[in-house]
């Protein structure tokens, strides 16, 4: 048989099929050590974004203000992600992507550094300025990355291996924190984080490829996609389900503390749990999304409305708390493999911009969440973060049931 170009090949690359398979050749072309320092760039950001929830207390004491004021640590970042995710693409359109991805990295070393010198709450927001940079410029470029470091047939591999870095961070980011806290003081939970961007720098340096400008973003795709009803729906899902979420989880911590009135190795305990359901709960959501994303997001806030009562119903039972907190985590798991789907479904022909709009809809929820849930934790107390989330998510939850997608059917 004569040599063939194989149009999955890079470069209509010649195979002889009496030596080896257009298959073989594609597959060696995969960059499997790019795609690891892109989940290392992942777990290191997520790191650093989750920190405060497990250390709020101790870093609004430390610096002197409330909690709800140390809880605003995490709105900085999320409003500043969600405006990096929509314009870092553009802005950076005409340098080489590994440059720009060293230089994201480069803000999560810095905003690490600031964290752990930081003697006042402004010099930490400014360090949380610079985290939201680097974690939303990095997340809308992360899968048009994995997309140029392998072939398509192994993009969904290299995307799974890119997200296992968010389930390690959310299994251990909460409760190593608060056990470091507890051991040394909140800003060794920063060093650790700051000694993760380092190797991830490293990492990175040697492991991307350059990578010249491919793409060429545009806000008028963005505005586009936005008038488009299912995506819009999706997105105020996302406002409603994910803000409600962060609402109780971002101030979990003094619930545990003030109202079921555990010790820090147990609250180090129950966030750990609550890590654990989370890695479990990303499994479960994407099996529930294969088959109909609109029940995944469902099933999770159905589920975290249930949870988020019984907490402001019963949460000084530690048996409660700690049971209703690791299910928490495990429902969790289902709202980002189900949005996901819901908007790459929704926008078949410009996934790359609606993934940025999901994004940024993602960090606009979180820091509403932190907001709405500040707000009430400083005027009602502990409970007011699952009060916030028990209507938020109530909400979402009945407006992805009445307008979510739906299977088409023959």
């Amino acid at each position: 048989m004569n040599e063939a170009t194989c149009a999955e090949c890079p470069d209509s690359q010649y195979v002889s099929s009496n030596s080896e398979t257009c298959s073989t050749a594609v597959s060696s072309s995969a960059n499997w050590a790019g795609i690891a320092s892109l989940a290392l760039g992942v777990f290191g950001l997520v790191t650093a974004e989750f920190l405060p929830a497990s250390l709020l207390t101790a870093m609004a004491n430390d610096l002197g203000v409330s909690d709800g004021a140390a809880g605003q640590a995490v709105t900085a970042t999320a409003l500043v992600a969600a405006g990096a995710a929509l314009t870092i693409p553009l802005f950076t359109r005409n340098f080489d992507r590994k440059r720009v991805i060293l230089a994201l990295t480069t803000l999560l070393l810095l905003s690490n550094v600031l964290a752990v010198t930081a003697d006042t709450l402004s010099v930490l927001l400014v360090s949380r300025v610079l985290l939201g940079i680097g974690l939303g410029g990095f997340w809308s470029m992360a899968a048009a990355l994995a997309m140029r470091l392998v072939p398509d047939h192994l993009f969904a591999r290299a995307m799974s291996l890119i997200l296992t870095g968010v389930s390690v961070a959310t299994v251990g980011a909460a409760p190593i924190g608060a056990y470091m806290g507890n051991l040394w003081g909140w800003r060794s939970a920063f060093v650790a984080a700051g000694i993760v961007s380092v190797i991830t720098l490293l990492v990175q340096i040697f492991a991307i490829p350059s990578l010249p400008p491919k793409d060429n973003p545009s806000v008028k795709v963005m505005f586009e996609l936005l008038r488009r009803t299912n995506i819009r729906v999706a997105l105020f899902a996302v406002l409603l389900v994910i803000s409600g979420h962060f609402a109780g989880f971002t101030y979990i911590r003094p619930l545990m503390e003030h109202i079921t009135h555990l010790s820090v190795s147990a609250i180090s305990a129950v966030l750990l749990g609550y890590g654990i359901g989370g890695f479990f709960g990303n499994f479960a959501g994407g099996f529930i999304a294969e088959r109909s994303e609109r029940y995944a997001v469902v099933c999770g806030g159905a589920l975290i409305v249930v949870l988020a009562a019984s907490l402001w119903m019963a949460g000084s039972s530690p048996v409660v708390a700690a049971v209703a907190i690791a299910l928490w985590g495990f429902a969790f798991g289902a709202f980002p493999v189900g949005f996901q789907t819901w908007i790459v479904r929704a926008a078949p022909d410009q996934a790359e911009a609606a993934g940025g709009l999901m994004v940024a809809a993602f960090q606009i929820a979180i820091a509403s969440g932190a907001i709405g849930g500040g707000i009430l934790v400083d005027h009602v107390g502990a409970l007011g973060g699952p009060i916030f989330a028990t209507v938020a998510i109530t909400l979402g939850t009945l407006l992805t049931l009445r307008y979510g997608p739906r299977p088409v059917r023959a």
